[in-house]
């Protein structure tokens, strides 16, 4: 057995086995860093382990069948074997081993502490913010039904732990992206910047339960603490209570005021909250209405439940968009609904929020919508929709830089958040960082190929960057017709056929008056300005939420001259400074 030692170590194999497994390690830290900037696959990195592995044994049996010599590699029988030209063969080895190794120690220090420092913002002296994901809990009841109950739980401890300034808490639809998904939780932290991931099962049977959570370190993929409730329905809020101290007090958070608690309600109302909320994200007229329902039943069993004034009054600023509210006046409804917060909690930042889209969506008062959003965003900066709101309020009235920073704030909330993706390129065209605009429209379309405008934007950058065919392809795929000749239209005009253009522009206005802003838009590249201005004012008179455009829109330089634009720019609140 010795001399099967010293012979292993006279032809190298030591040496070579060493090298090969730090090169390998330095492989897949790169893949692993790497991975999720390109987008690759899961299965890239267990594919190239698996490579590794192999290529492990082959690199040792080369290594015992041939030899390094100063007259190259030879087989290990033809090879001069005096100690001389081992020794030399071995001393270029301990050169490899000594480079490789400190190649993967300088990737090990930025990856550890540059990279990483990045991904948690220090809030005050001394002081990191934790950073946790809250991936949706399995329904493991009897019933299909219960769904809304497993993904309600969840997004009320989202909810709670997010009202802890010390912890960022990645937002529901990153979190929801990976519903049903079998991933591994260290890709999970990795793709969302998270240290921790708190998942779970909930299973409900009548008015018993029974929920299980767990507190994951995703750089040791190890359990930090788990637990598991059975008790009646009406000791749910608790539950939440008792959770979201559990993680305070794992993560050793310092917490002057305590950990928030949740706010409670009868647990009728709350299931029917829950039932509710669960609707508002298929958001059409049928689930609206049926959530509308619920949510005024909600508030007979309990009027003061804020949650549930907060959802209604988003249904009523939103539900325009979709068809509704056709006789009645959704703005001052929703203004009724924040109201009612007010007269229970004074400084509630949804509420703010809620007049500020109110007053942007409903009644293109940009100068009441500024000041509600900002206040929110002051309330509370950490919350996912009070940031980008504020963020595109911002590129609205023509502060790109500030847009762009609160723009990689949301991003940096929401990873994987398509609408924040989509919203991102509109930034970054206004910035006119084309490029940029470009990379973030086509991941947005990765993520979800039926995003409604998704494609149009797309064509609008590919057309200012000269791509007309590109461009025209892309219009084709818009998910909405409107859409499609708006931004066909437009490619028609710049590449010469004004015929074509003309009838796109027809169909456009042929298919309703709710793309009066679109219509005006094409007017003016058209170049066709009275048409234009008049289309505008019909903006105006229906609350056209794609004056947000405005500051920016590319197509809209034929008639920023003209003395009538300065007046929808003031109309608009938009800084020139």
């Amino acid at each position: 057995m010795m001399s099967l030692f010293g012979e292993l170590k006279r032809r190298n194999v030591f040496r070579v086995g060493i090298a090969y497994l730090i090169a390998s390690w330095l492989v897949l830290q790169v893949v692993d860093v790497v991975g999720p900037i390109l987008e690759l696959p899961a299965w890239i990195s267990r594919a190239a382990l698996l490579f590794i592995a192999i290529g492990f044994v082959v690199s040792l049996v080369i290594a015992w069948a041939y030899e390094l010599t100063p007259d190259g590699v030879k087989r290990e029988s033809e090879a001069d074997r005096s100690e001389s030209n081992t020794n030399v063969a071995g001393r270029k080895l301990n050169v490899v081993i000594i480079g490789v190794l400190l190649i993967a120690l300088a990737f090990f220090a930025l990856d550890k502490f540059i990279w990483n420092r990045t991904e948690t913002p220090v809030l005050q002296a001394g002081t990191q913010q934790r950073t946790i994901a809250v991936l949706p809990f399995v329904n493991m009841s009897a019933s299909d039904e219960q769904e809304y109950f497993s993904d309600g739980l969840t997004e009320e401890l989202l909810n709670l732990l997010a009202r802890i300034p010390q912890l960022r808490v990645t937002s529901r639809s990153s979190a929801f992206y990976y519903k049903g998904k079998d991933v591994r939780i260290a890709d999970v932290g990795r793709e969302l910047g998270v240290g921790h991931v708190l998942e779970g099962s909930v299973r409900r049977s009548g008015d018993t339960i029974r929920i299980t959570a767990q507190l994951i370190d995703v750089t040791s993929d190890s359990h930090v603490w788990s637990d598991t409730w059975d008790r009646t329905f009406d000791d749910i809020f608790l539950i939440q209570d008792e959770i979201a101290k559990a993680v305070v007090d794992e993560l050793q958070i310092r917490l002057g005021s305590g950990v928030p608690l949740a706010v409670e309600t009868e647990p009728e109302a709350y299931t029917l909250f829950l039932r509710a909320r669960h609707l508002v994200l298929d958001r059409t007229v049928e689930s609206y209405s049926r959530a509308l329902e619920l949510l005024n039943a909600v508030l007979e069993i309990d009027p003061d439940y804020i949650p549930a004034w907060l959802e209604l009054g988003d249904i009523y600023w939103d539900g325009r968009g979709i068809g509704m509210f056709v006789s009645v006046d959704p703005a001052a409804l929703a203004r009724d609904a924040a109201s009612r917060v007010f007269d229970i909690d004074p400084d509630n930042a949804r509420a703010h929020l809620l007049l500020g889209m109110v007053s942007s969506s409903l009644e293109v008062d940009i100068r009441t919508a500024q000041r509600e959003i900002d206040r929110a965003l002051a309330l509370d900066p950490n919350d996912i929709q009070i940031v980008w709101s504020a963020a595109m309020m911002a590129g609205r009235t023509g502060n790109v830089a500030k847009a762009q920073e609160l723009a990689a704030r949301a991003r940096q909330l929401d990873p994987v958040g398509v609408d924040y993706l989509y919203g991102s390129g509109l930034i970054s065209m206004a910035a006119g960082q084309f490029d940029e605009a470009e990379v973030a429209f086509r991941r947005a379309i990765r993520l979800a190929p039926d995003g409604v405008g998704f494609h149009q934007r797309l064509a609008w950058v590919l057309l200012i960057k000269g791509q007309y065919e590109e461009a025209l392809k892309e219009a084709e795929k818009e998910v909405v017709e409107a859409r499609q000749a708006s931004v066909r239209g437009l490619i028609y005009q710049t590449i010469g056929d004004t015929e074509q253009a003309r009838l796109e522009h027809e169909k456009l206005i042929g298919l309703g008056e709710r793309w009066t802003y679109e219509i005006a838009r094409l007017y003016a590249y058209r170049n066709m300005p009275d048409e234009a201005f008049d289309w505008m004012e019909r903006a105006f008179a229906r609350s056209d939420s794609s004056f947000w455009f405005v500051s920016w829109d590319p197509f809209l330089d034929g008639i920023r001259d003209d003395p009538r634009f300065a007046s929808v720019e003031e109309r608009l609140w938009i800084n020139r400074e």
